[in-house]
């Protein structure tokens, strides 16, 4: 019977082809394709079973489904090789090497700003203050009214404030902390010291020295017998810790709505001397300071007859051009690492 013949001679050749002419997927493919496709050698000789005797088509019928059964098991076989193959190449291609030395991983450090704040808590930690934070959206009563800010003062001006209702604004400084604290403050447990750092939003335009958005670290001691003395014996401290004890600072006679007396405070530019003329001296403006006002203190029910203190605003924005040279406070808020690495905190 020719057809089984051809179909035994089918068997032998394709397994020959799979097994050494199959060198990768593709001849594989190709293999399946001439043997077992459509168009493919089996299928070229099962044409011929029609010119078969009703009593042959059985034989040669089932001996067709067990060579294509042989040679798809081959093929399968034969992809399953392939896949090891290729597994294996990958392992060792993906080997690791543990005697290889690691890859130090570069490690984070606060933002410049957060270093300067970071370093006035410290400070003032250390002599005693408390450090509260408040709400960045306020109420009137407390950013304006109890800071001793009647309704037509021009720093309540739109120009000025963020305003989201005519009684709920964006913080403009961080004195309304100061009243919600002073109007809490319990005086029979001992004075109170505190500070309140944080963000505060003003109607500015941006520019190298202005910013809508900065920060503030205001200071507030309520005691009884507190002078002028103390307040700057405080700030001098400050000075020296952040800029270096050969810097002085000096008062200027100044006015805010809630300190009377108020002073503008100087800081030297350069380091002062014992041998160092006072009108050599250059002098750069950094905070504003003063006694609380009796006001102020009124309006959080504490007596000024009995109770006194002094109060400060400081800029960390300003601070740290000044420290750091600095010349666009822009530069603080772009997030661009090359700028921000340069302040690598150490320790």
């Amino acid at each position: 019977m020719s057809l089984i013949q051809d179909l035994e001679k089918l068997r032998q050749q394709a397994l020959q082809d799979i097994d050494e002419k199959s060198e990768n997927a593709q001849d594989l493919q190709n293999a399946r394709v001439n043997w077992l496709g459509k168009k493919g050698s089996l299928t070229n000789i099962l044409r011929g079973m029609k010119d078969l005797t009703p009593e042959e088509r059985p034989t040669v019928g089932s001996m067709a489904n067990e060579i294509r059964d042989v040679i798809s098991a081959a093929i399968a076989e034969r992809q399953a090789e392939f896949e090891a193959a290729a597994l294996k190449y990958q392992l060792q291609k993906e080997t690791l090497d543990v005697t290889l030395p690691g890859r130090k991983v570069k490690q984070g450090q606060p933002h410049v700003l957060q270093q300067i704040i970071d370093e006035l808590e410290d400070q003032f930690i250390g002599m005693g203050y408390q450090v509260i934070a408040g709400p960045e959206v306020e109420q009137d009563k407390y950013n304006f009214e109890m800071m001793n800010l009647p309704k037509d003062h021009p720093a309540r001006d739109m120009q000025d404030t963020f305003y989201i209702t005519s009684e709920i604004l964006m913080r403009t400084q961080t004195s309304p902390v100061q009243a919600r604290t002073l109007e809490q403050h319990d005086f029979t447990t001992g004075p109170l010291k505190m500070i309140s750092p944080g963000r505060v939003y003003r109607r500015d335009t941006d520019d190298a020295t202005h910013s809508h958005q900065f920060h503030q670290v205001e200071g507030l001691v309520i005691d009884r017998n507190i002078t002028m003395g103390d307040l700057k014996g405080t700030l001098l401290a400050v000075a020296h810790q952040l800029f270096g004890a050969d810097h002085e600072i000096r008062l200027r006679p100044s006015y805010f709505p809630f300190t009377e007396p108020s002073v503008e405070v100087d800081i030297s530019w350069g380091a002062v001397t014992a041998d160092t003329k006072p009108e050599d001296i250059e002098w750069i403006e950094v905070l504003g300071a003063g006694m609380v006002h009796p006001n102020v203190l009124k309006a959080a029910g504490v007596d000024p007859n009995v109770y006194g203190g002094f109060a400060f605003g400081m800029g960390p924005d300003r601070f740290a051009m000044l420290k750091y040279g600095v010349e666009d406070i822009r530069n603080f808020y772009l997030n661009d690492m090359r700028f921000l690495t340069q302040f690598d905190q150490k320790g």
